[in-house]
């Protein structure tokens, strides 16, 4: 292929321009086209696409929040990724290979403010809490979710208590608020699904995770300077 830049040659790498590097990045992010149909758009061979991704996927990652203002709440929950590479994966309860990722965010801004790093599918939220490192990014700070975190000290739903038939009025109540609050999640879930990748991610070792990291970043960023 004349003209194409390929990673054979490292010099050619450097003149391709920073911005269409992200540019390549994102792309491959949002459409999860394989790098043989992504890297003609680009004018690139596919060994140089795959080492552009994997040189600047990990400079795009979200870096976790060091400090949380006093009264800040935090939402944690977890999102499973179908992943191919199973030695990263395990099946879970879709019934593919998948990797559990526990998505923490700002109640308030509800920005992104921690991602866990990838467990095996088959770890339920309660334990991919702890394992992926979100209970030890969250410090102190106030963190509610749902009934899967039942035992970690989360704020989680009243439960029925044992023969009663339901709960009191109050507890009700507060579960209504509290249900309203932590949806904010599944909103940030479902903005984040909309790349492609995290429906179905090819990519090995760390892949998933630098993705869902830059994802998480360009969904923050979104938020911060809505387009229009």
């Amino acid at each position: 292929m004349a003209g194409v830049i390929t990673a054979s040659e490292p010099s050619w790498i450097g003149p391709f321009a920073l911005e269409d590097r992200v540019l390549l990045v994102v792309a491959y992010w949002r459409t999860n086209l394989t790098l043989r149909q992504l890297a003609p758009l680009f004018g690139i061979s596919n060994s140089a696409a795959d080492r552009i991704i994997d040189h600047l996927g990990p400079a795009l990652a979200l870096q976790p929040r060091k400090r949380f203002r006093n009264g800040t709440v935090l939402i944690v929950d977890g999102t499973l990724v179908p992943t191919r590479d199973h030695t990263v994966a395990e099946q879970s309860k879709n019934y593919r290979y998948s990797t559990n990722h526990q998505v923490v965010i700002d109640a308030d801004t509800r920005q992104v403010v921690a991602v866990g790093r990838p467990v095996p599918g088959n770890r339920n939220d309660c334990r991919a809490w702890e394992l992926s490192g979100a209970k030890d990014a969250v410090r102190k700070a106030t963190v509610i979710a749902d009934g899967g975190y039942r035992g970690t000290g989360l704020v989680i739903p009243h439960r029925r208590e044992k023969g009663r038939a339901e709960l009191p009025a109050w507890k009700e109540e507060h579960n209504a608020s509290h249900r309203k609050v932590r949806a904010r999640v599944e909103h940030a879930f479902a903005r984040m699904k909309g790349w492609k990748i995290l429906r179905d991610c090819r990519l090995k070792g760390d892949g998933v995770d630098q993705a869902m990291l830059g994802i998480a970043r360009l969904d923050n960023l979104a938020l911060t300077y809505p387009a229009g």
